[in-house]
């Protein structure tokens, strides 16, 4: 049993958890994740993982209590004496706070990081940080994943002359940049302003897509205000001919579905590293499965093998 390779999920999104050991070609462990009467987290790890290679896979989207329970399992887990414990956090809650863009307000990206470490992690493994940088709030290793590899393939038959990969906002150019240049195709950008969260106002148009078939890339979605009005933007004012979009995380809170359905997009592509579960609502959307990614990863960081492979 010494280093076994453990599999260990929250309740946060099960079903990635069993794709990966599917991948693995292993089982998950059995936990029991319930809640006492006034809704306080209950954890117990029901198999002994003395000794063992544990993979604790927990994304963190909204609500809050996913966090509570990827700390909780992670004091159990280090408490149950295995060797070493990765939090396995597809999606990564609290990024968009990795600043202090304005007086009196936290750094919720950094307080986060802090939490994980001190339940116990030994290391982190996520996919595509809103903000490269919280990379450096964390004091033990972490592996850093990019979906592009994913996304790429659903999108390899396109016809790269007359196609134009758009950036929402300059926040995401570097990532739409290397998405653009690994599809051999131009790169345009969306210069916004946002008075308020959540709330924004289209500036500026930087680039040519006029009679293009447009892709527009982000990290994530939201509420998708930024999404459908740069969709908005590209077909009735600059001209394009289709719009579709993809991005890693599905947040989608919010006025989001009901935003898209009414929007110019064609298609959103996204991954499961937040479970969507409402297709009926929006038929727009395509889900991509990155747990292969995920499983190769995990299996690599076990074997102490490396992982730059699997950037390209």
């Amino acid at each position: 049993m010494y280093n076994e390779l453990v599999l260990i999920s929250g309740n946060a999104n099960p079903e990635i958890a069993r794709r990966i050991a599917d991948c693995l070609g292993t089982d998950l462990r059995t936990v029991t994740v319930g809640r006492f009467s006034d809704g306080e987290v209950q954890i117990k790890i029901e198999e002994n993982i003395r000794g063992t290679d544990v993979f604790l896979i927990q994304p963190t989207p909204p609500p809050a209590e996913n966090w509570m329970e990827l700390l909780m399992l992670l004091d159990a887990v280090k408490r149950a004496s295995c060797r070493r414990v990765t939090a396995v956090i597809p999606y990564f809650g609290y990024a968009r706070q990795d600043r202090k863009d304005q007086p009196r307000v936290p750094i919720g990206a950094k307080l986060m990081a802090n939490l994980v470490t001190a339940a116990g992690a030994n290391r982190v493994l996520t996919i595509d940080l809103h903000a490269p940088q919280i990379q450096g709030f964390f004091d033990i290793p972490l592996d850093h994943l990019y979906s592009a590899p994913v996304l790429l393939r659903h999108f390899r038959d396109i016809e790269p002359e007359r196609t134009v990969v758009v950036a929402p906002d300059v926040g995401s150019m570097k990532m739409a940049r290397s998405f653009a240049k690994r599809l051999q195709v131009s790169l345009s950008i969306i210069d916004k302003r946002r008075p308020r969260a959540n709330d924004l106002e289209v500036m500026n148009f930087i680039g040519d897509v006029r009679d293009k078939d447009v892709i527009i890339f982000d990290d994530m979605v939201d509420t998708a205000g930024t999404l459908c009005s740069a969709a908005k933007v590209c077909i009735e004012r600059e001209g394009a001919r289709s719009v579709t979009a993809c991005c890693t995380h599905p947040v989608l809170s919010g006025p989001a579905l009901e935003r898209i359905n009414e929007s110019p997009l064609s298609e959103l592509v996204i991954t499961n590293t937040i479970p969507f579960r409402r297709h009926d609502e929006c038929p727009k959307i395509t889900v991509l499965d990155v747990s292969p990614l995920l499983a190769e990863a995990i299996d690599r960081i076990h074997l102490e093998k490396t992982i730059s492979a699997l950037f390209r």
